[in-house]
């Protein structure tokens, strides 16, 4: 199968979250991982209807939780220049251990779980 007609700076593949704070979210990924901000569109109650952040040329997409849509977390596996770093930065914004960063056969790598409920896996890449 061929995958075409990608909007320019998407992937073929996104997650997509839904989730309780996604206000906070942003707030949390702009700190920790230098995310910028795609597009926020909100609905009439001034809640996130619809959100797109880049982390790093990817692009993760999510929703504030609803009625209909209950929260749907998700593991992320993200590389960076410096596990180490990025593991106190997520810490010190409110994330939790899984694995302290240690070496691994990969490269450095570390777990988190951000306040939202996501899992993130931080490995800097043997190269």
């Amino acid at each position: 199968m061929e995958y075409v007609n990608l909007p320019e700076g998407y992937q073929t593949v996104m997650p997509y979250l839904i989730l309780k704070n996604a206000q906070g979210f942003i707030k949390f990924t702009k700190d920790v991982f230098r995310a910028q901000e795609i597009q926020i569109i909100m609905r009439d109650d001034e809640v996130i209807m619809h959100g797109e952040i880049t982390i790093g040329g990817s692009v993760i997409m999510f929703a504030e939780q609803s009625e209909e849509f209950g929260v749907q977390n998700a593991g992320l596996f993200v590389y960076l220049d410096n596990c180490d770093k990025t593991y106190e930065v997520a810490l010190a914004n409110g994330a939790t251990t899984i694995m302290e960063p240690a070496d691994q056969n990969y490269g450095r790598s570390a777990g988190i779980k951000d306040p939202f409920g996501n899992i993130w896996w931080l490995t800097t890449a043997i190269i």
